[in-house]
């Protein structure tokens, strides 16, 4: 159909990961999909785009007939800026991302390709919306996350979004849900603890460890949202301007001895 709309849909956990099959079933129903997803599991990634070596773009077919997908050699930002660049032929109408193995609120949003995937969307005009579901288990059951994806995807779709923003989308691992609810990002982080450890050469190396710390007990919050069994929806933009602080840096008078 020649007004049907065309969705890009990408995800950082690799082309071949169960959230992204579930994902692009949701969003069959609403449209024409093209997939462009990384090759490998690229969580973590954040933002990163790959300047030092060739990028490879493969078609697949993983989704079926009516499904054009490819996988990427590169970051979850590089397939979305190789979609625009050599896949689709018009801008898609809505950019979906996930849906995600594991939480991407709060602070997480910082280091998640998921979400960055959405942003480099968003960057580029388009409607963007990153999903992510709190269980890290490769069986993962997405019943429920799928039910928030045809909800939250429908809407944006319906009614768009404001200019430069895009939605980081949490469904908690419940058996009911009991909302979705819109929310801000809560004031919570990652306080590592880096575990020596010795390699069978007697070399040190060290893992990755700690424990994540919520230092924002407000009811307004992603956090908070999760952890009362709602679906947390955050807007999320990219400009990442301090403007309350502009003020108060403009006093220190930098100018003064130049």
């Amino acid at each position: 159909m020649a007004n049907e709309p065309l969705i890009l849909v990408s995800n950082d956990d690799g082309i071949t990961a169960p959230g992204i099959k579930v994902l692009v079933e949701c969003v069959k129903k609403l449209g024409k999909v093209v997939v462009v997803a990384p090759d490998s599991p690229q969580s973590g990634m954040g933002h990163a785009i790959t300047i030092n070596k060739p990028l490879r773009l493969v078609e697949v077919d993983l989704f079926g007939e009516e499904v054009l997908a490819y996988q990427c050699s590169g970051t979850p930002a590089d397939c979305v800026k190789l979609a625009v660049d050599k896949v689709l032929h018009r801008q898609p109408d809505l950019l979906v991302s996930g849906i995600n193995h594991g939480s991407n609120s709060s602070i997480n949003i910082l280091y998640s390709g998921t979400m960055s995937a959405a942003m480099e969307g968003a960057i580029e005009g388009m409607k963007a919306v990153g999903f992510s579901l709190m269980d890290y288990s490769y069986e993962a059951d997405f019943t429920m996350a799928a039910h928030v994806v045809d909800v939250v995807a429908a809407a944006v779709l319906k009614n768009g979004l404001p200019a430069d923003t895009l939605l980081n989308v949490n469904i908690p691992k419940v058996d009911e849900l009991k909302g979705i609810k819109v929310c801000r990002q809560a004031r919570a982080k990652w306080k590592e603890d880096f575990d020596e450890r010795i390699d069978p050469y007697k070399r040190k190396y060290y893992w990755l460890t700690g424990k994540f710390v919520q230092m924002d007990h407000g009811e307004d919050t992603d956090e908070w949202a999760l952890g009362h069994g709602s679906a947390s929806v955050v807007p999320v933009q990219f400009d990442l301007t301090a403007h309350h602080a502009m003020g108060s840096i403009n006093s220190w008078d930098l100018n003064e001895k130049i």
